[in-house]
């Protein structure tokens, strides 16, 4: 999905009134929720933070708000999105938007294990636990309209392969890199279904970047400082795999829209002139 098509989607979800924006991943958009947890993957001391509102460091893996955040914000709902771990916000306030996201974890449950963070299955309980708060909170009605009509967020896979398959023994042990692919795309596909029944029918799935690209990457490539091209064409294939996983879900589940993210051209498109971002 290029840019000018994900704005066109964003502008109609606005005009449609989205009522809440409810997030699953990993450190791209958990608004803070390994701060609740026993993990070292933490993101609350500086410099993160330094750049969101009153330069707290909230546990955003970021210098300010994430891409959720502003997602939030341009639904016309809150600026930033809560982490559902953290009991300074009540149901209400976690009614218009929730993330269940956690840094560090992946489609993989043994990449979240390896990290000490929550699983991309544990999201999805905490979800199940999250409407049934809304519906004591709310009522059964206006709850699963809520539900129905809320915007789902999937942003997650970049750590099966950074922390996971590119640094330990276990999984290439067992899959070439093309069944790896395919088995995280069939989490992918699954945990969506699973979101779906639930209620979720407004669904938005981000690809892969340039993994290559990323500092660790960089840092640890044979030539220091370079993109590693090999470990960014797996995000590549990975990201045509899901492309093709998210047609056959629109395809089966009735009255259901799932929107690939095409983040791969943005991040190059950044990284090849950057001063045209500022």
């Amino acid at each position: 999905m290029q840019i000018q098509e994900f704005s066109h989607y964003i502008c109609a979800a606005a005009a449609d009134k989205v009522p809440a924006i409810i997030v699953f991943g990993d450190s791209t958009v958990d608004a803070g929720n390994n701060n609740y947890i026993l993990t070292v993957a933490k993101g609350n001391f500086p410099p993160y933070g330094r750049d969101f509102d009153g330069g707290v460091a909230t546990g955003r893996f970021s210098n300010g708000r994430l891409v959720t955040d502003f997602l939030s914000e341009a639904l016309g709902l809150p600026s930033s999105v809560p982490a559902y771990l953290d009991t300074s916000y009540t149901i209400d306030q976690l009614a218009s938007g929730v993330s269940f996201a956690s840094g560090g974890t992946g489609l993989d449950d043994l990449t979240a294990t390896v990290a000490s963070v929550i699983t991309l299955s544990q999201q999805l309980e905490y979800f199940k636990e999250y409407k049934e708060k809304l519906k004591l909170a709310k009522g059964e009605y206006v709850a699963n309209e809520i539900i129905t009509e809320a915007l789902y967020v999937f942003s997650i896979g970049t750590n099966d392969f950074i922390i996971n398959y590119f640094n330990l023994p276990l999984r290439p042990a067992h899959y070439t890199t093309a069944e790896y692919i395919a088995y995280l795309v069939a989490e992918a596909d699954a945990a969506v279904r699973a979101a779906y029944e639930l209620g979720a029918r407004k669904i938005f799935f981000a690809g892969l970047a340039p993994i290559g690209c990323l500092p660790s990457a960089r840092t640890l490539n044979h030539d220091p400082g370079e993109c590693n091209e090999e470990h960014s064409q797996v995000a590549v294939a990975f990201n045509a795999e899901l492309t093709e996983a998210i047609g056959k879900l629109n395809d089966e589940l009735t009255g259901a829209r799932v929107v690939y993210s095409d983040t791969y051209d943005v991040l190059s498109a950044v990284l090849s002139s950057p001063s045209d971002y500022g």
